[in-house]
C-alpha cells in the first residue's frame, strides 16, 4: 500500500475534526473520533499532531483559508454595493454549500472563547483584513470618496449578517435558504442606501427591493411550539 504524504494525512486529518465537531460538537470531538472519520491510525493523529490543541489551531488555519478563498472569490471588482453585495452572497450561498463547515465553525468560535489564545479574535480579524481592502479597492476603483470609517462599518455589517444568517440557516427550515438570503441582502442594501447614499443601491435593485420576501412572509421558517 503506498504510504500517504503528511502533508495529505494532516490535511486528511483536518477535513475529519470539521465534520466530527460539526456532527459532535467540540467536546465530543476526541482523537479517537476523528482518527476514526479520517480512516487513519490513531497514532498517525498523534504523530501529526502533538495535542488535541494543535490540531484544533490546525483547524481554525483552514477556516480561515476557506473564508479568505471565499471572499476572494467574489470579489466582483465593481462599485462599493455591488462588490459588498457580492461578497454576503458569496459568504451566504458557501455555508449553505458546506453545512458541515458552518456549524463547526459556530463551535470552535463558542469554544475559542473559552480558551486563552485568541483564536476565535484571530478568525474575525483575518476576515477583516481580507474584506476591507477589496471594499477599498473598490471604492478607489469607482471613484467613490468613501470615509474609511464607513468602509469599516460596512465590512462589520457584511460579516455580522453572514454570521446570523449562518446561524438561523444552521437552526431552522434549510429549503428556506434563497429567501433568507434575498432578505438579508434586502437589509444589507437598506443600510448602504442610508449610508453610502441612495445612488449606492446596484442598478435593478431599487425597483425591486420592494417585491423581496419581507419578515412576515418569512417567519413561517421559525416554530414557536
Amino acid at each position: 500500500m503506498a504510504r500517504i504524504p503528511a502533508a495529505e494525512r494532516r490535511a486528511e486529518l483536518v477535513a475529519a475534526a470539521v465534520r466530527v465537531i460539526a456532527a459532535h460538537g467540540v467536546d465530543g470531538a476526541t482523537t479517537r473520533r476523528i482518527a476514526e472519520e479520517a480512516n487513519a491510525p490513531l497514532a498517525t493523529l498523534h504523530y501529526c499532531f502533538s495535542s488535541k490543541e494543535v490540531l484544533f489551531a490546525a483547524v481554525f488555519e483552514y477556516v480561515n483559508a476557506q473564508y479568505r478563498e471565499v471572499l476572494t472569490r467574489n470579489d466582483v471588482h465593481g462599485d462599493v454595493a455591488t462588490t459588498a453585495r457580492a461578497l454576503l452572497r458569496g459568504v451566504m450561498e458557501w455555508y449553505v454549500a458546506n453545512p458541515d463547515l458552518g456549524a463547526a465553525i459556530v463551535e470552535l468560535i463558542s469554544w475559542a472563547q473559552r480558551q486563552e489564545a485568541k483564536l476565535a479574535e484571530m478568525v474575525y480579524n483575518e476576515a477583516f483584513a481580507t474584506m476591507r481592502p477589496i471594499l477599498d479597492a473598490a471604492a478607489t476603483a469607482a471613484g467613490q470618496p468613501v470615509d474609511p470609517r464607513t468602509i469599516d462599518e460596512l465590512t462589520y455589517i457584511v460579516s455580522v449578517l453572514s454570521d446570523g444568517f449562518a446561524l438561523n440557516w444552521l437552526v431552522t427550515d434549510r429549503t428556506s435558504a434563497e429567501p433568507q438570503i434575498e432578505l438579508t441582502l434586502g437589509v444589507l442594501d437598506a443600510w448602504m442606501a442610508t449610508n453610502l447614499g441612495a445612488s449606492s443601491v446596484p442598478v435593478g435593485r431599487a425597483s425591486t427591493v420592494s417585491s423581496q420576501p419581507t419578515l412576515r412572509s418569512l417567519v413561517s421558517w421559525v416554530s414557536v411550539e
